[in-house]
């Protein structure tokens, strides 16, 4: 991003990024919502001051977003023993509430373990991809840099999305290893574990293909700030009840 300044902080429509995703957390009810954070932890905690339903946890080594979970057991030890968790990155302003509320009315529904919302894409490269048996049967994720050049072909990706019961999270996140070609923890080994347990995962093919728009330079960011901005009707920034009713 040619800046000092921790991605989540930047801003897309006169609002660091990671506002825009607890906006959306809160407008389904999430509470408490717990914001792991590694570099430059305090200009992260210092920007969400105000918003009361975050908490924080700091991610002091960068093992994997498996890891970053995990630096949220202590926490998720106070919530109601069957409670539901949303694991969303700080980074993908362009969440909508309503695909979450989709994701959460679909996972209750159908009574699973996790469920993920994917998207196609006509390009989907830098994506995990989402391997599906002959039947259609969600398999996997597989991240690009362990797939298979059969697997790179695949457009349905891992916009990560996700929604545990969190039992079985915390529980799967104990199984997980670290043996792929980076060398991390991966949230995404947690469903194809769930499912060696018989465990039920969902997959909803919910999340538009604008919405996953990757950010990871000035013109990308420029992008999503356009785009963002179209959506919000050229208001720009906008009041705080309005970005979450």
């Amino acid at each position: 991003m040619n800046s000092d300044l921790p991605k989540v902080l930047h801003e897309v429509a006169d609002r660091p990024m990671v506002h825009w995703v607890v906006d959306a957390c809160e407008a389904v009810g999430c509470h408490p919502i717990v914001t792991v954070v590694g570099h430059q932890a305090e200009l992260v905690r210092e920007s969400l001051a105000d918003r009361s339903a975050c908490t924080f946890v700091e991610q002091r080594e960068q093992l994997g977003t498996g890891h970053a979970v995990e630096q949220a057991r202590e926490s998720a030890g106070q919530w109601p023993s069957n409670a539901d968790v949303f694991v969303l990155c700080g980074d993908g302003p362009l969440i909508r509430a309503d695909t979450l509320r989709t994701m959460l009315e679909t996972h209750r529904a159908v009574d699973a373990a996790a469920t993920l919302a994917t998207a196609v894409l006509k390009d989907p490269a830098g994506y995990g991809r989402i391997v599906r048996d002959g039947s259609g049967r969600f398999q996997r994720i597989v991240e690009e840099k362990d797939a298979s050049e059969q697997e790179r072909t695949i457009r349905e990706v891992n916009p990560s999305y996700y929604i545990f019961r969190a039992k079985d999270l915390f529980d799967t996140l104990l199984k997980i290893d670290n043996q792929n070609a980076k060398g991390e923890y991966y949230i995404t080994d947690v469903f194809a574990r769930l499912l060696e347990s018989g465990e039920r995962v969902e997959v909803i093919d919910a999340v538009p293909a604008e919405d996953v728009l990757s950010i990871n330079t000035p013109d990308q960011l420029a992008e999503v700030d356009q785009v963002l901005r179209s959506r919000l009707g050229g208001q720009g920034k906008i009041p705080k009840a309005e970005a979450t009713r």
